[in-house]
């Protein structure tokens, strides 16, 4: 038996997600630290199976993965506006925990219209083009160069949790999540947030100090 379903014609997928290395604070650039991390990246892939490397349209993300191609053997870049920055769901006050809703809405509202407004649909979109079985009769390996609340809408997605769980998904600049989707099979995180490839010193960035480790 193999992970390929014949009568469907669908074969597994791996999806790796990685967020863009650290940015300046304008955010127009990788600072030398997000460079580095995104080379560090790119050489810890370099065992990995990829046939593409999908990138957000700003430049932090793009610069990202193209650091990470350099690293690799012909793997193709695409830009994609669904990998890009914005905010995947709006929820309700009702959907949240009682105890979070204010703290977790007042969040959201410090977001520009058009991030809060456009995002649901690239969401849909990501979850469209990105995830689940793949076509074809054997597995595809792809990463998603983008942002931390698409790393968590897809994880969320990943493990059927309600639609506003994306919030409080951490993930650190340049570091590496695997999704796996299997035909007939529940999706499943691989693994999540994984640093090993960064020295001590690269680890952690983007991400609340209050919840480094």
């Amino acid at each position: 038996m193999t992970d390929r379903d014949t009568d469907t014609e669908k074969a597994t997928r791996c999806l790796y997600l990685a967020r863009h290395g650290e940015a300046s604070a304008d955010e127009t650039t990788l600072t030398a630290s997000g460079r580095r991390q995104a080379v560090l990246l790119g050489e810890r892939l370099r065992s990995a199976p990829l046939s593409a490397i999908h990138h957000g349209p700003l430049p932090r993300a793009r610069q990202t993965a193209q650091l990470i191609g350099a690293q690799l053997d012909g793997v193709p870049l695409h830009q994609s506006e669904p990998a890009g920055d914005y905010i995947p769901y709006l929820p309700t006050k009702d959907e949240l925990p009682p105890d979070s809703a204010d703290a977790l809405l007042g969040f959201l509202a410090q977001f520009s219209d058009e991030e809060r407004n456009g995002g649901p649909a690239l969401a849909r979109r990501a979850v469209a083009e990105f995830t689940g079985p793949a076509d074809g009769d054997g597995p595809r390996h792809e990463l998603v160069v983008t942002h931390n609340f698409l790393i968590g809408w897809l994880i969320r997605a990943a493990l059927d949790a309600p639609q506003w769980r994306w919030l409080g998904i951490n993930h650190s600049n340049a570091a590496l999540t695997v999704l796996r989707y299997t035909p007939g099979k529940p999706s499943a995180v691989l693994f999540y947030n994984d640093m090993r490839h960064l020295p001590e010193e690269l680890r952690w960035t983007g991400f609340p100090p209050e919840l480094h480790l």
